[in-house]
């Protein structure tokens, strides 16, 4: 680990690195998060896993290791490449100005630079209006309104002058205004810069607090309230990836994303904007006994994304390359397969056939340069899409 100054001192953790800080007593009392790193030989290290992870009192960033430049410059670099990919890879839009206004990465966590993005993002909805439709509610009332419920009247009103009725009224006590409701009480436990968050709370003042299982669901979305989308993905996202670890009086929690996951989902995005007609396969399809789940289909092409270290002298590893045989050979029209790899040392571009006659595949091995020198979120998108466009 090594501790920097960017305006403030961060304790920077790398990817499969030892840990040797104060961190690790946290990790042993914090059995939500040992999950995310391993043991090995008294030793614990971190994992594919990569975010921040806050013990109440200090923040620990753990970084992938994209730039290995050797100067002052390289954590900042690190910690601003994964926050792009980390916007990018999850469909949130966003621009140099919006990225530029929240609060500087330099002096924050992971964490408080998104739920800075969510609720400028909500806050520049809301100011266009409340999200308002119609509810049907029920209810007792003096005077009738909508629709008169008869069976209802005989249950509850035989000895009573009111009237059970049925109505549509326009309302902001909605599912989706109840989410951000949920999003905002929630996120206000893990950041010291409540403002922006409790003046949201405050607008939402005549909507039904209700909490929400965030694994299941299902916001429906119109041209009424699609302005909301990216809001509500933004929410959604740090709900799903925060893990709270209250220990004692302490409100600390851990904010960790699979670098596998984050790097098929960053380089699918991209492939995408590059060409609408990638199709990103979302679940296994099935072949007789076989279940496939290739990463990208491009048109004739297979690519599968794998976030490993490779050198030049190296062939991929057995599994990689028998994954893409069977790939090729059980999708129909498949002409090539690509193994894409990270640059994390050498610039690899190597073709290799497998398989003979009928059954032959051609599979070329190709490594993507994420890195880049201080450069801002929207050309840092189309420098790697670039890189893409060259493979």
């Amino acid at each position: 680990m090594v501790v920097i100054n960017l305006g403030v001192s961060l304790n920077i953790i790398y990817e499969y690195e030892s840990i040797n800080n104060k961190l690790i007593s946290y990790i042993k009392s914090t059995p939500t998060i040992q999950k995310y790193f391993k043991s090995e030989f008294n030793t614990i290290k971190a994992t594919q896993y990569c975010g921040i992870i806050n013990d109440g009192n200090e923040d620990y960033f753990i970084l992938p290791k994209i730039s290995n430049n050797q100067d002052i410059n390289n954590d900042k670099q690190n910690l601003d490449i994964f926050t792009y990919m980390l916007l990018f890879a999850n469909d949130i839009k966003i621009n140099n100005e919006d990225l530029a206004s929240t609060s500087n990465l330099k002096s924050n966590n992971i964490l408080e630079v998104f739920i800075q993005i969510f609720v400028k993002n909500l806050i520049k909805e809301l100011q266009k209006g409340l999200y308002k439709n119609y509810i049907n509610k029920e209810e007792n009332s003096r005077v009738l309104k909508g629709k008169y419920l008869i069976n209802e009247n005989i249950k509850y009103n035989f000895n009573n002058t009111k009237i059970y009725c049925s109505y549509d009224e326009f309302s902001s006590d909605n599912e989706l205004n109840q989410f951000f409701l949920y999003a905002i009480k929630t996120l206000l436990n893990f950041t010291s810069n409540k403002k922006l968050l409790k003046k949201c709370e405050l607008i939402f003042d005549e909507v039904e607090y209700k909490r929400f299982d965030i694994n299941n669901i299902n916001i429906n979305f119109t041209r009424l309230n699609n302005r909301f989308k990216n809001s509500y993905e933004i929410a959604l996202l740090l709900l799903k990836k925060l893990i709270p670890t209250f220990s004692k009086d302490k409100k600390s929690f851990a904010f960790l994303f699979d670098m596998n996951v984050l790097f098929e989902n960053f380089i699918g995005n991209i492939y995408k904007q590059n060409n609408h007609k990638i199709i990103i396969q979302k679940g296994n399809k099935q072949f007789d006994s076989l279940y496939l789940r290739p990463d990208i289909i491009n048109e004739f092409e297979i690519i599968d994304c794998k976030y490993k270290s490779i050198r030049k002298d190296e062939l991929s590893s057995r599994d990689d390359r028998y994954q893409m045989y069977v790939y090729a050979n059980n999708y129909k029209n498949i002409e090539s397969t690509m193994l894409l790899y990270p640059k994390h040392f050498d610039e690899i571009k190597k073709d290799i056939t497998l398989g003979v006659n009928n059954k032959k595949v051609f599979l070329k091995i190709r490594t993507i340069d994420l890195n880049c020198n201080n450069i801002c979120y929207n050309n840092y998108i189309e420098l790697i899409k670039n890189r893409i466009k060259s493979l």
